[in-house]
């Protein structure tokens, strides 16, 4: 059996010496050893998720945009803040002036305005916007030379507020022979009007044709009979 001293001496022998350089392991085993090492599970259980990854990312895009963004701008981040105040303010303003957008109208509005003219002032005016290639006025010109005749004709009450549907079903009484070529007259004068369609040389000619027709119809007369 080894005596103490022995065990000691052994160990001794064993150690390096000043004049033995201590064991060394090259760099590149020793990196990848530690990488293998580092990706064990156990290294990384509290690691953020992807989500929190992508979002620390979001958020660091965001703050180096704000950095640049103040860095260029006069008076640094509070400048940035009063150029951002001022666009606020800027478009504030406008939404006051313009009104939401949810106001436009969607649905058909009255078919003349408060200028009081004859039939064969709009058809006057149609004829004038079709030379000029001006469908869409054309269209709505024709129309309403349409309503005014009818109303000269006393076939339709003059009556404010009117839109091109009412007219159209108004004027189906005394002349339903036209009922349908003048609901779609009513529906073109929408869709041009408020719908955002274009109108075009096609549309124009037939609403003419519907006028012009229906100042040589006889109207059918009703009423309470002898």
């Amino acid at each position: 059996m080894m005596s103490t001293g022995g065990l000691i001496t052994l160990c001794a022998a064993l150690l390096p010496t000043a004049d033995q350089p201590p064991v060394t392991t090259p760099r590149d085993p020793a990196r990848e050893a530690a990488e293998r090492e580092l990706s064990k599970p156990l290294y990384h259980q509290d690691d953020p998720g992807l989500f929190q990854r992508a979002l620390d990312r979001f958020w660091d895009w965001v703050g180096d945009l704000f950095d640049h963004a103040s860095g260029a701008t006069p008076g640094g981040t509070l400048g940035l803040v009063a150029i951002a105040a001022l666009v606020v303010l800027a478009v504030a303003a406008l939404w006051w002036r313009l009104g939401s957008p949810r106001r436009t109208a969607t649905g058909p509005a009255t078919l003349f305005d408060d200028t009081l003219r004859s039939a064969a002032d709009h058809r006057a005016a149609a004829d004038a916007h079709a030379a000029a290639g001006r469908w869409t006025e054309a269209v709505q010109e024709r129309m309403r030379a349409i309503v005014r005749s009818l109303e000269e004709r006393t076939l339709l009450d003059p009556r404010p507020g009117r839109t091109a549907d009412e007219a159209a079903a108004e004027a189906s009484v005394p002349l339903p022979d036209h009922a349908e070529a003048l609901r779609t007259a009513a529906r073109a004068f929408d869709d041009v009007t408020y719908g955002g369609r274009p109108a075009d040389a096609g549309m124009y000619a037939r609403l003419r044709a519907l006028d012009l027709t229906l100042t040589r119809t006889k109207p059918l007369l009703t009423g309470p009979q002898a």
